[in-house]
């Protein structure tokens, strides 16, 4: 299979990864003890690491997930100039 047949390049399928990197982090992080314990209410379901920073690691992942996927190719790119300047 040749290069060209490959809908992204190396940096698309690299910036993807990180994304789903980011994603998988921001899920163990919201992760932690159970709401109810044997021995009482658990207070660490509020916490700011369970409600406030592992929901942002997750949309960043998100929004980097989309920007990985609409990253253009570099050779894509220098194609399109040449055609330009052909015109």
């Amino acid at each position: 299979m040749d290069k060209k047949d490959f809908a992204f390049g190396k940096h698309n399928y690299i910036i993807c990864a990180v994304s789903v990197v980011l994603i998988i982090v921001g899920f163990i992080l919201m992760t932690g003890p159970a709401s109810s314990v044997e021995g009482g209410f658990e207070p660490d379901i509020f916490s700011a690491k369970r409600i406030v920073v592992a929901p942002m690691i997750c949309f960043a992942g998100f929004l980097l997930m989309i920007a990985g996927i609409l990253y253009p190719r570099k050779k894509v790119l220098a194609d399109e100039k040449k055609e330009h300047n052909q015109l």
